[in-house]
């Protein structure tokens, strides 16, 4: 038995976001129902990379997203497409939707026109400003919700310009939000609650994220500067350059710093009782950071770690896409997956991350075929016969 098993979710949603929360629910046991428009299907299946094997081609960014997950294509625009979704609607759990603030509405699929068939259900929608305030109407990538939530302020090297993450950061993160909304309702509705409307902004979840720069700001009035890989309130905390040209990443508190300055032989500092405390190594910041980074250009990377590892300092390498994927760690807790694609044969994944003592672990399954379970879901849910199926596929509705 998996965790969510038994839940059914209609996942209205396209591109990275909301694919991303409704994959993480799939593989942890609900049935997703992903409906995507009839040719063309969700957008990101024709984004690059391609990825071609022997039965065709697809889209990484696709695969990347919609594990496990069935796939209907249905026709928001045409009458009888709209009443297939009402009808699904009605029979599930979740409704998950990132279409912009009103466009359900026209078709007659926002919960106002859904719920009245179904009280119970949760319907989640992510917008990028959220149905309220004066941005509801305004249209917005992962990269503005970074720029206006904060983090490319904070990111990037000290006098520099602001930097991009490497990765999508507000999708990414955004999508453990609308998964952790999903959840906390699903749980409140067990216990008696209602269903209800999660109305999720994009850029609320960004602000969300900003914790510690908050946390000073409400205490010190102080707008964070970029900093690099440093830390503002923590020495040393960075990453530092060996001689092999690698990089580590050291962080240390009080009680890490005599044995970082053992390793590194800076006998003078491990021995001086004033830079024992952060406070004055924060106080003494260029000074401590320009000679901790003499010692480090020492020593070539793995030996560093492992000498820090010896002496109980938290350190680690600054690994590549390719160094994490073969990391022996990273491969023991089967953080590398894969599963047999009909038209790729066998493609890599990175699974959902838990491990479950009580549950079945999570399933890294494949992505579906563009329509691949249309006309089983309309049989087995609608209870449609192939001739009612045959008449939606000719009038243009599937």
């Amino acid at each position: 038995m998996k965790p969510l098993d038994g839940v059914t979710i209609l996942d209205l949603s396209r591109v990275l976001a909301c694919p991303f929360a409704s994959m993480i629910l799939a593989e942890l046991g609900a049935t997703v129902i992903k409906v995507e428009q009839p040719g063309a299907g969700d957008e990101t299946r024709s984004f690059e990379p391609r990825v071609q094997g022997p039965g065709g081609s697809e889209s990484a960014y696709y695969l990347a997203f919609n594990r496990s997950k069935q796939s209907i294509t249905v026709n928001f625009r045409h009458p009888e497409g709209q009443a297939l979704i009402r009808r699904l609607a009605a029979q599930a759990d979740v409704v998950v939707e990132n279409f912009p603030v009103g466009t359900l509405q026209k078709y007659g699929l926002d919960r106002e026109h859904i719920a009245p068939d179904n009280p119970g259900l949760i319907y989640c929608s992510c917008t990028g400003f959220g149905q309220t305030g004066p941005y509801a109407p305004r249209k917005g990538y992962d990269t503005v919700f970074q720029a206006m939530g904060g983090i490319m302020s904070l990111t990037g090297e000290r006098g520099g310009g602001p930097v991009k993450p490497g990765l999508p950061v507000a999708d990414l993160t955004s999508g453990l939000w609308v998964a952790i909304g999903i959840l906390a309702t699903l749980l409140g509705r067990e216990r008696g609650g209602p269903g209800c409307h999660v109305d999720f902004s994009m850029l609320d979840g960004q602000v969300g994220l900003l914790s510690l720069a908050a946390a000073r700001f409400f205490a010190l009035g102080e707008v964070p500067a970029r900093m690099g890989t440093e830390h503002p309130g923590r020495v040393p905390s960075a990453a530092f350059e060996c001689r092999d040209g690698k990089w580590v990443q050291i962080t240390g508190s009080d009680q890490h710093w005599k044995p970082l300055c053992e390793l590194l032989g800076l006998v003078a500092w491990r021995d001086d009782p004033e830079l024992a405390r952060n406070a004055n190594r924060v106080a003494r910041r260029e000074e401590v950071m320009a000679g901790l980074a003499e010692a480090i250009r020492k020593i070539d990377r793995d030996a560093l770690c492992a000498r820090c590892d010896a002496a109980g300092v938290p350190a680690g390498p600054i690994l590549s896409v390719d160094e994490i994927f073969a990391n022996e760690h990273v491969r023991a807790r089967g953080m590398v997956a894969g599963y047999e694609h009909p038209q790729l044969g066998r493609f890599g994944a990175v699974p959902v991350p838990f491990k479950f003592d009580g549950y079945e672990h999570p399933e890294t399954g494949r992505p579906p075929l563009l329509g691949e379970h249309t006309d089983h879901v309309l049989r087995q849910r609608l209870g449609l016969d192939d001739c009612d199926i045959a008449a939606l596929r000719e009038q243009g509705a599937i």
